[in-house]
């Protein structure tokens, strides 16, 4: 289906809007970079001042590229979700991958206590927490494919997810109870979610994980347009529908552990980035709201990040406030100014 002349132009828009808030986000900090100078210093150029070399590359540059990559990866799995099952309440972590992954996170800081020295200081390391994050978020994974393959009802595994993560959440408040205030300060921090202080090795895990879920995202564009009217129509058409719900399934969990893992539970994107896109294309076409999404997504992400940064201040507010003050009301303004017209 071609798309039409307003969908290109809000395309080009948008991918404009993008590059300049990517430009922002990089110009914008406790220490301000004239946009002129970020731009000649991405392209290779020599920069007037040693210090915002360093700045650019060593702290800004893989901020920003982290902000798109959880940007695009959250908003695709939210997108999937409320395909999959036609909730348009449903998220990313509606299968209870964030909760995994928050048990994971909670067992090494809050449990080390009862862990050897040498063990416990590594667990608690950067990538010891990725790998705590990650083991979380598969074993909740594993059990709700397990259980998907039993159930043909898919209302039914939004439920068993749900579960899980209420399962989940219990045995952190049970942790958090017994543990002392600094070790719950640090899982409260990790909760906050955070994009900055990822290695570029970090970074170009995430990247393939978030490739991963992209493609096969995009496996499934047609079978979601069927999908949209239900599970006997799509079966009607010769949608194999269980092959289709476990690629689904694994995108999110793909996606949305990988983003948890690395840049811990944020909340919002994945829920209100689609409903942008459908409310800003007119569509749902997933063809469209594919790239619309993925460039919603890094939009919005980006934006909150500039927000969270104060720039011109050494505050830096948690990322998880910034996407959910900012963006709730502008979704409820949204759906406000579309039931008017």
């Amino acid at each position: 289906m071609p798309l039409t002349k307003k969908q290109n132009f809000l395309f080009i828009i948008l991918l404009l809007v993008m590059v300049f808030l990517f430009l922002v986000n990089i110009s914008l900090g406790s220490v301000s970079i004239p946009l002129k100078e970020v731009v000649n210093g991405l392209l290779s150029q020599k920069m007037s001042k040693e210090s915002w070399e360093i700045i650019l590359w060593n702290f800004r540059f893989p901020k920003a590229i982290t902000a798109i990559l959880v940007g695009i990866g959250l908003s695709m799995s939210g997108l999937l979700m409320q395909t999959l099952f036609r909730n348009p309440l449903a998220g990313p972590y509606v299968l209870g991958l964030s909760s995994g992954a928050s048990l994971g996170v909670a067992f090494i800081i809050l449990g080390t206590g009862f862990l050897p020295t040498f063990i416990s200081s590594f667990f608690l390391s950067n990538y010891g927490l990725v790998l705590a994050s990650s083991l979380g978020s598969f074993l909740v994974l594993m059990a709700v494919l397990l259980v998907s393959q039993k159930l043909k009802d898919t209302m039914a595994i939004l439920i068993v997810g749900l579960m899980f993560g209420s399962f989940t959440s219990a045995i952190v408040s049970v942790l958090s109870y017994f543990t002392s205030a600094e070790k719950l300060q640090k899982f409260t921090f990790w909760s906050m979610g955070r994009i900055s202080n990822l290695s570029w090795n970090e970074i170009s895990l995430l990247s393939l994980f978030v490739l991963i879920g992209i493609g096969i995202s995009f496996m499934v564009i047609k079978p979601l347009n069927a999908l949209l009217l239900g599970e006997k129509y799509a079966q009607s058409i010769g949608i194999n529908y269980k092959k289709t719900r476990f690629l689904i399934i694994m995108a999110t969990s793909i996606l949305a552990g990988s983003i948890t893992a690395f840049a811990g539970p944020i909340a919002f994107i994945g829920l209100a980035v689609p409903h942008m896109a459908k409310l800003l294309f007119q569509t749902s076409n997933h063809f469209v709201l594919f790239w619309s999404t993925l460039l919603l997504g890094a939009i919005v992400m980006l934006c909150c990040d500039t927000i969270a940064q104060v720039p011109g201040n050494d505050i830096t507010l948690p990322i998880n406030a910034i996407t959910s003050v900012i963006g709730a009301p502008v979704v409820i303004w949204l759906l406000v100014r579309k039931r008017r017209f």
